[in-house]
C-alpha cells in the first residue's frame, strides 16, 4: 500500500500542475498583502480539497449511470489529458480572468485552472479504477496529501518567487506538461488495449 500511496501521490500531484496555478496565483494576487494572500491560498486549497474527492468518489457512479465504460472514457481522458499537457509545455495554457461576481479562489483559481476538464476526466478514471475498500482509501489519502502540497505551495507563493523566479516557474511548468503528456499516453494506450483485446 505504500508504493500505492506514493504513486498516486505523484500521480495527483503533478495531475493539479501546481506550478502552472503558482504563476496564476501570483498574478491574481499581485496587488495584495501577505495576510490576504495566505487567505486565498487557504480558500483555493478548500475548494480544490472538496472538489477533487467529490470527483474521485463520483466515477463508478458516473460511467453506470451514462452507460460509459471505463476503457472509452480513458481514450477521451488520455486525449484531452494530452492535449493539456501539450498547452503547459507550448506556454499556450489559457489562464481565465476572474468574472467580478465570482469568488476567485473556486472560479478561475480551483475551477478550471486546478481541477480543469483534463484533470477532471483523470480524477473520474483514476478513482474508478481502484476497486478495493483499502485501495480507495489509499488514494483518496494521496489525493488530499496532493491537494495540500499545492495549498502549501500556494501559501509560501511570495517566498517561492522569490527563490525560482518566474524563469524557474516556466521551467518546472513544462517539466509538468511532459509529464502529464506520459500519463495521458499511458491512460489512452489502456483503453485502447483492453479495447483490443
Amino acid at each position: 500500500m505504500t508504493n500505492l500511496f506514493i504513486s498516486l501521490y505523484i500521480k495527483w500531484f503533478f495531475l493539479l500542475t501546481p506550478f502552472f496555478v503558482l504563476s496564476v496565483f501570483l498574478s491574481l494576487t499581485e496587488e495584495m498583502d501577505k495576510r490576504a494572500q495566505h487567505r486565498l491560498a487557504i480558500r483555493t486549497t478548500t475548494a480544490v480539497l472538496v472538489i477533487s474527492l467529490v470527483l474521485y468518489f463520483a466515477g463508478n457512479p458516473i460511467f453506470s449511470t451514462l452507460g460509459i465504460t471505463l476503457d472509452g472514457f480513458r481514450v477521451g481522458a488520455g486525449a484531452l489529458l494530452f492535449l493539456s499537457a501539450v498547452s503547459l509545455v507550448s506556454g499556450k495554457k489559457q489562464r481565465p480572468e476572474p468574472e467580478d461576481d465570482a469568488d476567485v479562489a473556486v472560479v478561475p483559481l480551483a475551477m478550471p485552472i486546478t481541477v480543469g476538464p483534463a484533470t477532471i476526466g483523470t480524477l473520474l478514471i483514476l478513482g474508478a479504477e481502484l476497486s478495493t475498500p483499502e485501495q480507495k482509501l489509499t488514494g483518496a489519502g494521496a489525493l488530499v496529501c496532493a491537494c495540500l502540497s499545492v495549498g502549501i505551495i500556494l501559501f509560501s507563493a511570495s517566498s517561492l518567487k522569490r527563490v525560482i523566479g518566474r524563469m524557474g516557474l516556466n521551467v518546472l511548468t513544462k517539466i509538468t506538461g511532459l509529464v502529464l503528456s506520459a500519463m495521458a499516453a499511458q491512460i489512452a494506450f489502456t483503453g485502447v488495449r483492453n479495447f483490443m483485446s
